[in-house]
C-alpha cells in the first residue's frame, strides 16, 4: 500500500496487521480520488473507520488542508500515526482514537461543515447507515459536503428517502462500490 500522488507521491505506507482491516487497493484509491480531485485541495477531509489512514493521507498528499482520522482500533491508531510521521503530515492531521458516531458527537460544535467526508466501515453491518443516521442531524455534513461511502456491491441505500441525502453517483469495481451523496437543499 502506498500514496498514490501529490507530495507525499510512492511513500509506502504500514498496514494494519490481521484481517480487521480491509485497506483500498491502489486501483481503487486512485480512481476514487480522480473523482475527488475537485474537492480535495484546501479542503476540510473526515476519514470515518480510517483503518491504516491510507485515504487521509492521500487526500491531504493531494493538497486538502487538514484530515481527521476516526478510528476505534487501537492497533489501527498506531499505524495512522506511523504512516502520518513516516509521511510528514502529522501537523495537518489528527487522530480521533473512537468510532464514528461518537466522533460526530464529538466533533459537533469543535468542527463546521467539511468538504468531504469518506466512510469505509466493515462491510455488510449497516454501520454507514447508523452513520448516515448521525450526519443527517449534524452540521459537519453541510449542503456543498461530499459524503462517499465505501461499501459491498450488496449494500442497499433504500433508507435515504428518510434521510436528507440523495445518491448523486455510484461507481461499481468488482467486489464494492463507492456511493457519493449530497444533503438535499431546501428550496
Amino acid at each position: 500500500m502506498r500514496v498514490i500522488a501529490g507530495t507525499a507521491r510512492s511513500l509506502q505506507l504500514k498496514s494494519v496487521p490481521g484481517m480487521d482491516t480491509r485497506p483500498t487497493t491502489d486501483r481503487i484509491k486512485e480512481t476514487l480520488f480522480n473523482i475527488l480531485a475537485p474537492y480535495i485541495p484546501e479542503s476540510d477531509f473526515l476519514d470515518l473507520f480510517s483503518g491504516s489512514g491510507g485515504i487521509g493521507i492521500e487526500a491531504l498528499s493531494r493538497g486538502a488542508n487538514r484530515a481527521y482520522l476516526v478510528e476505534n482500533s487501537r492497533n489501527a491508531v498506531k499505524v495512522i500515526r506511523d504512516n502520518l510521521a513516516h509521511t510528514k503530515m502529522e501537523q495537518r492531521a489528527e487522530v480521533i482514537p473512537y468510532d464514528a458516531v461518537s466522533s460526530i458527537r464529538m466533533l459537533e460544535g469543535k468542527h463546521g461543515a467539511f468538504d468531504v467526508i469518506f466512510m469505509d466501515p466493515p462491510y455488510n453491518r449497516e454501520l454507514e447507515k447508523e452513520v448516515l443516521y448521525a450526519l443527517a442531524d449534524s452540521s459537519l455534513a453541510g449542503n456543498d459536503t461530499l459524503i462517499v461511502v465505501e461499501s459491498s456491491l450488496e449494500t442497499e441505500f433504500d433508507y435515504l428517502e428518510q434521510l436528507p441525502f440523495y445518491i448523486d453517483r455510484v461507481k461499481e469495481y468488482k467486489t464494492n462500490k463507492h456511493t457519493f451523496l449530497y444533503r438535499e437543499t431546501e428550496m
